[in-house]
């Protein structure tokens, strides 16, 4: 199978007909391929990633005209495995299975193969100033882009066949996924609650042994505590809240921001209300903090380091009747909208 389409920088495009994956249309887009939100799916290739709809898209090569390049308009796990796809496209298809769960690992924080798992730390790594092998990234974040799709493109296969080359990059990240799987095995506690799709995680406070360190979401950002990838691997519920002794959050995760097609997702809500209401019953000055329900992955949590008066009980009651009474407040399938 041959491809004549090229990587260019999306600032760079200035109009040329071009194919967009993972991002949003700009001018000159004969076709996009992307799982985010209200953006328009050509029937028959919608699916959870965007590197899914590209790998559909590969049996096909009919849709995109006199396009010849290919470009998004930012950098991350599902971009660059989508972009690949459709520049060395033999590659990609021989290596389909591992490159479809790196760009899970980036995306949705869940993974099949540990191989997959540290490919993707290892690509969030290259994007750190303080860790990156990379010569220093631009200041612009539009060239930082381009140079990372440049310098990564050549290094895919290398990454999910190979991630042992690169363990320098991912080897402590790797081990606080160690560390969370284990916790989530003894010491936390998941429960459920499908008709809200709620997990509430339990994690003991201050115990010998519980990570801290987190680890990567997406390219570019981390989340402290237990390892997102091994809490989104313990449950497929789309809400998580943690709770470890007086410290409460509440993650609506990423597959609930974009056109997500394998099962139904229950739409998030606005979280702001809640917030206010926690505030009203705080005692000791402590302030909450909500996310807009459009953020990637919207959130609450406590200001800076303060700790809630309330107990766990009283902010799980709170949590799960805001979850069942508040109406829907993202709609990623409003297309056009």
């Amino acid at each position: 199978m041959g491809s004549s389409l090229r990587f260019h920088p999306y600032h760079q495009l200035q109009g040329r007909p071009n194919v967009i994956v993972d991002g949003s249309p700009t001018e000159g887009t004969r076709l996009c391929l992307s799982h985010w939100p209200r953006i328009p799916v050509p029937a028959g290739y919608e699916a959870d990633l965007s590197a899914q709809m590209v790998f559909r898209y590969l049996d096909h090569l009919d849709l995109h005209g006199d396009a010849a390049w290919v470009s998004n308009n930012h950098f991350d796990q599902d971009g660059l495995v989508s972009v690949f796809a459709l520049v060395f496209p033999e590659a990609a298809l021989a290596n389909r299975e591992r490159l479809t769960d790196l760009a899970a690992a980036g995306d949705f924080g869940t993974y099949r193969f540990r191989e997959s798992a540290r490919a993707s730390m290892a690509i969030a790594a290259f994007t750190d100033p303080e860790r990156s092998p990379l010569p220093a990234l631009p200041a612009d974040p539009a060239a930082a882009t381009a140079a990372l799709y440049e310098a990564l493109l050549g290094r895919v296969v290398e990454l999910v066949a190979h991630p042992d080359r690169y363990a320098s990059l991912w080897r402590d990240e790797d081990a606080c996924l160690t560390e969370s799987e284990r916790c989530l095995g003894t010491l936390a506690r998941i429960e459920e609650f499908p008709e809200v799709d709620l997990a509430l995680v339990t994690v003991p406070d201050a115990e010998p042994g519980t990570p801290t360190a987190g680890g990567h979401r997406f390219a570019s950002s981390r989340m402290a505590g237990l390892h997102p990838m091994a809490l989104h691997n313990a449950t497929n519920r789309l809400v998580m809240a943690v709770l470890q002794g007086r410290r409460y959050t509440v993650t609506c995760r990423y597959e609930s921001w974009v056109q997500f097609r394998s099962r139904p997702i229950r739409p998030r809500v606005d979280l702001a209300p809640l917030a206010r209401e926690l505030d009203g019953l705080e005692a000791g000055g402590a302030a909450w903090v909500a996310d807009p329900p459009g953020n990637l992955t919207a959130g609450l949590r406590l200001a800076g380091e303060a700790e809630s008066s309330l107990p766990a009980e009283r902010f799980r009651a709170l949590l799960l009747a805001h979850l069942r009474s508040a109406a829907p407040a993202w709609d990623p399938y409003a297309t056009g909208a």
